[in-house]
Parts: C-alpha cells; sequence; structure tokens
C-alpha cells in the first residue's frame, strides 16, 4: 500500500473541498447559514494531513520492523524512525531527488524501495557503494581488496521459521571505522546460487558454484545492501543493486516495541 499516495490524495481532496467552499460555494450561502458537513470536514481534517503529509515526507518516516534478516542490530516488532532528508530532498509520491545531500556511506542503515517489487520497502546495511568491489567468502567480507575487521563477541540464539531453533555466531563487524553486529551460521553456506535472480548489472557479480561466496562490482548511482543476519537474509546476493531513485532513508531510532520496552530509545547503529 502507498500511504504516502493516499495522503496526497487525501490532501488534494480536501484542500480543493475547502478552496472551493472560499472562492464560490461560500458566496451563495446566507451569512448565518451553517456551512454543508463535507465541507466542515475537509477544513478540519486539511491542516492535519498537511502536517503528517510534510513531516512524513520530508523528515522522519516511522516503519515496523516484519523479519529477523537485520538480528542482532534489528528485532521483529521494532518501531524505528527514518531520516527522510540525510539522503537528499526527494519529491513524495515521484521520489524524485530535488536537493542532493549526503550520500549513502558504508555500514548506514538504510531503507529503500526492494528493485524487484518497488511497492515493497525492505531494509539493510550498506557494504558496498558505487565503484566498490564487495567479495564475501567464507562468511567474511572485503570490500576493495581490504578485509572488513570482524572480531567474535558472542553467540545469538533464536526461533527461525519452521520453529527451528537457531543458535549464531555473533561478530563485531567494522565498517568505515563504525562498529555494528552481525551474524552467522557456520553451517550454511555464504549464498546460494541457485536462488540468484537475473538482476539489472547482473555481469558485474560473479558467484562459485558451490556457494562458498561471490564477489560484484557495484555500478555507478547503485548499493550494494546486506542484512546483519547474513544467513537469513534476502539481500543484494541474490537480487542485485539498489539504484539511488529506490532510496527512503537512513534510520536512526528505535521508538517502540511492545514485546520489549527495554529496547525503547535505541539508537540504530
Amino acid at each position: 500500500m502507498n500511504f504516502a499516495l493516499i495522503l496526497f490524495i487525501a490532501l488534494s481532496v480536501t484542500g480543493a473541498i475547502w478552496l472551493l467552499d472560499a472562492l464560490l460555494l461560500k458566496r451563495g450561502r446566507a451569512r448565518d447559514a451553517r456551512e454543508p458537513l463535507l465541507v466542515e470536514y475537509a477544513k478540519s481534517f486539511f491542516p492535519v494531513i498537511l502536517v503528517v503529509f510534510a513531516l512524513r515526507s520530508f523528515l522522519v518516516e516511522p516503519f515496523k520492523i516484519p523479519s529477523g534478516s537485520m538480528m542482532p542490530t534489528l528485532l521483529i516488532g521494532d518501531f524505528i524512525l527514518v531520516n527522510k532528508y540525510t539522503y537528499g530532498i526527494r519529491l513524495p509520491v515521484i521520489n524524485k531527488k530535488v536537493v542532493e545531500l549526503n550520500a549513502p556511506e558504508r555500514g548506514d542503515v538504510m531503507v529503500f524501495r526492494y528493485p524487484a517489487d518497488p511497492g515493497l520497502d525492505y531494509i539493510k546495511r550498506v557494504v558496498g557503494v558505487p565503484g566498490d568491489v564487495v567479495e564475501y567468502r567464507n562468511k567474511r567480507l572485503v570490500v576493495n581488496g581490504q578485509p572488513v575487521p570482524s572480531e567474535a563477541s558472542g553467540t545469538y540464539s533464536y526461533v527461525g521459521s519452521g520453529l527451528n531453533y537457531i543458535n549464531a555466531q555473533v561478530y563485531e563487524e567494522r565498517l568505515n571505522g563504525v562498529g555494528h553486529q552481525m551474524m552467522t551460521e557456520p553451517d550454511k553456506p555464504s549464498v546460494y546460487p541457485p536462488q540468484v535472480m537475473d538482476f539489472p548489472y547482473r555481469e558485474n557479480c560473479s558467484y562459485n558454484a558451490d556457494g562458498e561466496g561471490f564477489a560484484c562490482k557495484v555500478p555507478e548511482g547503485h548499493y550494494f545492501m546486506m542484512g546483519d543476519n547474513r544467513d537469513a537474509s534476502n539481500d543484494s546476493r541474490y537480487w542485485g543493486f539498489v539504484p539511488d531513485q529506490n532510496i527512503v532513508g537512513k534510520a536512526f531510532f528505535i521508538w517502540m516495541n511492545f514485546d520489549n520496552f527495554g529496547r525503547i530509545g535505541t539508537t540504530i547503529k
């Protein structure tokens, strides 16, 4: 559901009714006559919708985490806030950038429109920016020939799909000098080649047939994304690069989790 489009339609309809009444209909009513109910509702809702639309389009937008692909950084049920202007100001609904600001950096947690279906919003971590060569072999990330520092920091247990109990190894990984946690399952391959789609710039990537790993060169205007729960994430390994026009914003704050109040107020790293 395109909520931005729904808000825009509601804003346009209520604004048009208010304007039509002010310029035309009001002149035909007696001074002491009551406004039509539709006009009353339009005048009441228009300012509210305008404020919500402006805040959501240009400042911050709330999202709910629906899957475990970003564990342990983000958990299912986390309600997060996404900064809409960090990567530039975009026109709502059509998502066209009109003001250039900052570019996404390696390590950012970013919300974007899924390239294979732009009606879906995804959240992953940026691991490759335009021009980078991203390699992932034997569960270790390498960018431009340099291994990304990572250090084992414990284990993380959770119930996966099919009610399977999973014990994952947690690592402290550092991209651009900033640390974040990610986790892997030692008994799973780095990538499942049969699940790789035929995505744009697929020729920029090479995959080992045995699932040991892959290497991709990120094209201009695109980004390579991976989930922190590396072995339970449907990410750029499978569906390719995220074009700049699909960017929604940078995730920065957890404001609610009804199953775990201790996560409220957590900054996303």
